[in-house]
């Protein structure tokens, strides 16, 4: 475990989670967005790895991964993102997101040992489950990288607690059943499900899918460790019409204003 993501939410203040997609709609392009993702208050960027079958994404990601892919990107150059980022930021986080099926393809112990290489912190598989986990993990370990869990709304409190053994950095909880994508309201019962979750294990918890403003961040992080924003980073990403320049400036802007709400977040 790299003990870095852990840290970073040890100062007790709100963090800001924030996703984008690597080789969307270029590998130079997308580095130059998530720069200013960072500038803009981004404490951990999880930098999405493109994959053709993405079963946890919704309309927006999942066009960003096909023209991530189209563009030509291959792990080898999001791992040169986070490599460049990471040395240029090394007071934030950063966590690579991937599928099983990319990992397998190049073996889980040179992607783990690559990985660390590129200044990742942690890991997050969307696609192996808890009774799966032993054919990643091990190898996370060795390297000294964080696997990062995920647990929704239709997790049972028992199985919580047994995906939360052994792990470090933070807990991603899943604001809505379904894929990613933007969302208006918030369940009703989010407050009681995280508060049920911060009670089954020690690790932070950033909430996330579906928020879409710095007013929605702001309830999430009233209620949580952090809050994890992706769709709404990604529509910036593709829009056609913005230039690189205007996409920057759009990124750094919304992720400032999300960063600059938590610090409003009150229970």
């Amino acid at each position: 475990m790299s003990g870095k993501l852990r840290k970073i939410f040890a100062d007790g203040k709100k963090k800001l989670v924030g996703f984008a997609s690597a080789g969307c709609p270029t590998v130079g392009e997308s580095l130059e967005f998530m720069d200013a993702m960072l500038k803009g208050g981004v404490d951990i960027l999880e930098i999405g790895v493109p994959f053709s079958d993405p079963m946890a994404d919704g309309p927006t990601i999942q066009a960003s991964s096909q023209k991530a892919l189209a563009s030509g990107t291959t792990v080898s150059d999001v791992l040169k993102i986070c490599k460049k980022l990471s040395d240029k930021y090394p007071e934030k986080g950063f966590v690579l997101f991937s599928y099983y099926n990319l990992i397998f393809h190049m073996g889980p112990d040179k992607f783990a040992r690559a990985a660390k290489a590129s200044g990742a912190d942690g890991i997050l598989v969307v696609d192996v489950p808890l009774e799966e986990r032993k054919e990643i993990k091990p190898f996370f370990d060795k390297y000294g990288l964080d696997l990062i869990p995920l647990v929704s709304p239709a997790t049972p409190k028992a199985r919580a607690k047994e995906i939360l053994k052994g792990i470090g950095g933070f807990v991603y909880y899943i604001i809505f059943k379904g894929v990613t994508g933007t969302r208006t309201e918030l369940p009703k019962d989010l407050k009681a499900k995280v508060a049920e979750l911060k009670k089954t294990g020690s690790l932070p918890v950033a909430a996330g899918f579906g928020v879409s403003d710095a007013a929605m961040a702001k309830k999430v992080a009233a209620i949580s460790d952090g809050v994890v924003i992706g769709s709404a980073f990604v529509k910036i990403q593709l829009d056609e019409t913005l230039s690189m320049t205007e996409k920057r400036a759009k990124a750094l802007a919304f992720a400032k204003a999300c960063k600059e709400s938590l610090s409003f977040a009150k229970p």
